[in-house]
């Protein structure tokens, strides 16, 4: 029997410094600063979070790789992109692309891209309430 993924619960992005990570993510992101386990730091929004690992600092021996910069994720949000195109130029954000259309997940994406202060790729991105239509061996 196969299993089915139904949502994410957390990612882990290593990052230079958590105490700038934080301050940019609770600020221009809106996420919440949480305090966890021995001294772990987790950026909160909605039922998922972002767990922080400062690089240098083990805190798996399993994680061989991790770097600073090297992640590229989406935040889906219900505010119109045009909104958060505003929000982000308040918050001194430079926009590296968008507003632009994307395929999702589950529905078209109207989005933008900027860096966060590790050079992570983040993508903001609203859906259009176009449910995809899915095809055997198209690209996704």
């Amino acid at each position: 029997m196969a299993i089915t993924i139904r949502s994410l619960d957390h990612l882990v992005l290593t990052v230079a410094s958590i105490e700038r990570t934080t301050a940019f993510f609770s600020r221009v992101l809106g996420m919440e600063v949480r305090v966890f386990g021995q001294g772990r730091v987790a950026l909160h929004f909605g039922r998922q979070k972002i767990n922080l690992h400062e690089v240098g600092r083990v805190l798996d021996a399993n994680v061989r790789h991790a770097t600073p910069g090297s992640a590229d994720f989406c935040l889906l949000t219900d505010t119109p992109v045009e909104e958060v195109v505003s929000h982000l130029r308040a918050c001194g954000v430079r926009i590296i692309e968008g507003p632009v259309s994307r395929t999702g997940a589950a529905h078209a994406l109207k989005s933008v891209y900027f860096y966060d202060p590790d050079e992570n790729l983040i993508e903001v991105a609203h859906e259009v309430q176009r449910p995809m239509i899915h095809r055997p061996g198209a690209e996704a």
